[in-house]
């Protein structure tokens, strides 16, 4: 079979996947993560919390790969890292929530990975996502959403480059995850019982909010919170505290729930109303990228291994756990698109991705404007 460079992160997904390899005949080339930043020991024991790239985690990883019987490799990607944990930073200094797993699948792991990997020779990169690499109509490979519809990942996978999607594997995505949990069982694997990560890695401690102060040092984020009428309702410690759509911790009191509806980036407000004023309706995003062709002036509607019109309808998410919604997708130049939803949704947030799907492929997405 194929030479296959592997992402292990020591969780069951990505060990059970160097298995699944093995066993479709492929030589398989473990590699890990190493991201430099210092974090809590963790371990493979279920009732711990985990990050994805600690030190118990290149552990675990190793552990499994010897007795899987493959070579295995810690590649430092610190360099790498502290990009996009700058990144991070910056976009919660501007009034933005980031996504950075979506930035380090496309940038490290659809990036430097391939890189590496035909450094060693490899024909393939896979991983360990609930996602699937596919032709559902016999014609161009495609991204689909995992067999699991609780752990599909598609969503983090929209900034693959199209030109990749021959080479990618994703093994485990034909498989729920009580499977995949069962194959480890079986195969006595030492990550049977680990928890998922929960956790961005380089922020093992769940306190986002001080890993950006540390990392903006003195920038002063402080400002006002008002309502959508402009008035003042107190002060709050810096942006970075707050997303939009968020409820829980505007220690204000009022008679029915509020919602951060917006966050001024110039003004350093905080922009706070009711659920009705969550609603929109829209959005513009940037940065796309497609997993189809583009066909720029037809006016028909995308069907699988079809060309994309310049306008079509598709279902969209604009966040990881949030169920998609149907709207009417319009491309516009310089890698941008808008979207008009049927319906309003709440909580759409600048730095997320809107991802649009046509039933269980991926078509692309961007960053939300």
């Amino acid at each position: 079979m194929a030479r296959v460079l592997l992402a292990m992160s020591g969780g069951v997904d990505s060990s059970v996947a160097a298995w699944l390899l093995k066993e479709q005949g492929h030589e398989v080339i473990g590699v890990f993560l190493q991201h430099g930043v210092d974090a809590p020991q963790a371990s493979c024991k279920p009732q711990l919390r985990q990050g994805c790239c600690s030190a118990t985690d290149a552990a675990d990883a190793r552990r499994v790969a010897e007795l899987l019987e493959i070579p295995f490799y810690a590649v430092n990607f610190q360099r790498e890292f502290a990009q996009i944990m700058d990144y991070f930073a910056a976009e919660y200094a501007v009034g933005r929530t980031p996504n950075p797993c979506i930035l380090c699948n496309t940038q490290l792991k659809f990036g430097r990975l391939f890189d590496y990997a035909d450094a060693v020779g490899a024909e393939f990169v896979a991983t360990g996502h609930h996602a699937r690499v596919a032709a559902p109509t016999g014609g161009e490979l495609a991204l689909l959403r995992g067999r699991d519809p609780a752990k599909d990942q598609s969503y983090a996978l929209f900034g693959i480059p199209r030109r990749l999607l021959s080479r990618l594997l994703l093994p485990v995505g034909e498989h729920t995850k009580a499977e995949i949990r069962r194959i480890a069982e079986k195969l006595k694997l030492p990550v049977s019982g680990k928890r998922e990560s929960q956790e961005i890695c380089f922020v093992p401690d769940d306190d986002h909010v001080g890993f950006v102060r540390r990392r903006l040092g003195d920038l002063d984020t402080s400002g006002e919170i008002v309502s959508t009428d402009g008035t003042f309702l107190g002060r709050h410690a810096g942006i970075e505290h707050f997303t939009v759509g968020q409820r829980k911790g505007l220690r204000l009191a009022f008679g029915e729930r509020r919602y951060v509806v917006r966050i001024e980036a110039d003004t350093r407000r905080v922009v706070i109303g009711t659920r009705a004023e969550l609603a929109r309706q829209e959005l513009s995003a940037t940065k796309a990228n497609w997993l189809v062709a583009l066909e720029a002036d037809a006016a028909a509607l995308p069907k699988e291994g079809n060309k994309l019109p310049s306008r079509f309808h598709a279902e969209i998410k604009i966040r990881y756990r949030s169920p998609a919604s149907p709207g009417v997708v319009e491309l516009l130049p310089q890698s941008r698109f808008r979207v008009l939803f049927e319906r309003p949704c709440y909580g759409i947030t600048p730095g997320q991705a809107a991802v649009c799907y046509h039933g269980d492929q991926v078509l692309g997405g961007g960053w939300i404007e």
